[in-house]
């Protein structure tokens, strides 16, 4: 049951609510930032050592550093134990846990499938590629073929030539 103090302090603290803010006084008016002590804010720029620091702030870092840990296990253990429903509400039932394995032999054959065309696909373009290579190769010897019969031709024709005139010389 609350008492005559606690009623009067709640309808202070409302009164305080609804109060306009006070205005801010002129810069030349306010205190200067560098008059500021460790009870006000600290000067801008200025880094606190371990034992500068008021002890409610140190004492702030110890609840982080351990309510982090505990927060974290909480949501991992939420995520198991969700996991862990939906897996069960899942196979429930024998019904359920065959759609579930036909859902599976779906998703299996459609991943067969794909992987089949993608290997059709590549063995279609390695065998294209290796068309080409043997035919520029054919075209290529078939060149050098050419050129060294017409270079045999053009040797027999120059050693037919250079006999007729020795023979005509001697």
């Amino acid at each position: 049951m609350p008492t005559a103090n606690t009623i009067s302090t709640t309808r202070t603290k409302a009164r305080a609510k609804r109060r306009k803010p006070a205005r801010r006084k002129p810069a030349a008016a306010r205190t200067p930032t560098s008059t500021r002590t460790l009870n006000g804010a600290a000067p801008a720029g200025t880094r606190w050592s371990v034992s500068d620091r008021p002890v409610s702030a140190i004492g702030d870092y110890a609840e982080r550093a351990l309510l982090i840990p505990v927060g974290a296990t909480l949501i991992a253990r939420d995520r198991v134990v969700s996991s862990v429903t939906d897996t069960l509400a899942i196979y429930s039932s024998p019904s359920k846990a065959q759609a579930q394995l036909r859902r599976f032999e779906r998703r299996g054959a459609t991943a067969r499938k794909r992987l089949e065309r993608e290997v059709r696909k590549t063995r279609t373009r390695f065998e294209r590629e290796l068309r080409q290579r043997r035919r520029r190769v054919e075209r290529t010897v078939s060149t050098l073929e050419h050129r060294r019969e017409k270079i045999a031709k053009d040797g027999a024709d120059l050693a037919n030539r250079v006999q007729e005139r020795v023979l005509n010389l001697v």
